[in-house]
């Protein structure tokens, strides 16, 4: 599915992997789960690149990115989060979310996600059923940063 199809999905509420809505889009878990948590902000309105956003947009954005970056350490218990912007094979605005973890083989630890074979990358796949908790965790945790960045405002 697209980045557009997906956002279409997620403002229709058909998007299985929603968790939420945020200011500047949408999270989702991304279909490939062998890091856990592995999120995609998906912007709204959908634009070809971050250099499309006003300066106030990119700032809500990037803001937004770190908040499911926090949320990710509190509820995955990640040593850390990577962050990409890449839009190269889906030329849109999207962010990768990647929690990393300690007791992953250093060899891929040390590298970026992107690192996983192939077959390891498509072995966990997003369910529902499966991930749902999951999903729940990151919607209450990132809901409580949303809260507590509109107080301190």
């Amino acid at each position: 599915m697209s980045i557009v199809e997906q956002v279409e999905a997620a403002r229709s509420g058909r998007e299985p992997a929603l968790i939420c809505q945020v200011s500047s889009g949408w999270v989702v878990l991304c279909r490939m789960q062998y890091l856990r948590g592995y999120c995609i902000l998906l912007p709204d309105p959908v634009v070809p690149s971050l250099n499309d956003l006003s300066q106030q947009q990119r700032a809500s954005y990037l803001c937004d990115m770190s908040l499911v970056g926090d949320a990710l350490l509190e509820v995955t218990g990640a040593y850390r989060i990577n962050y990409a912007i890449l839009g190269n094979s889906d030329p849109v605005l999207h962010s990768h979310i990647v929690p990393r973890y300690i007791d992953e083989p250093e060899v891929l630890r040390l590298n970026g996600p992107w690192s996983y074979p192939q077959e390891t990358k498509d072995s966990q796949l997003f369910n529902y059923e499966r991930d749902c908790e999951l999903m729940c965790l990151l919607r209450e945790a990132i809901s409580r940063r949303t809260k507590l960045g509109s107080t301190s405002v």
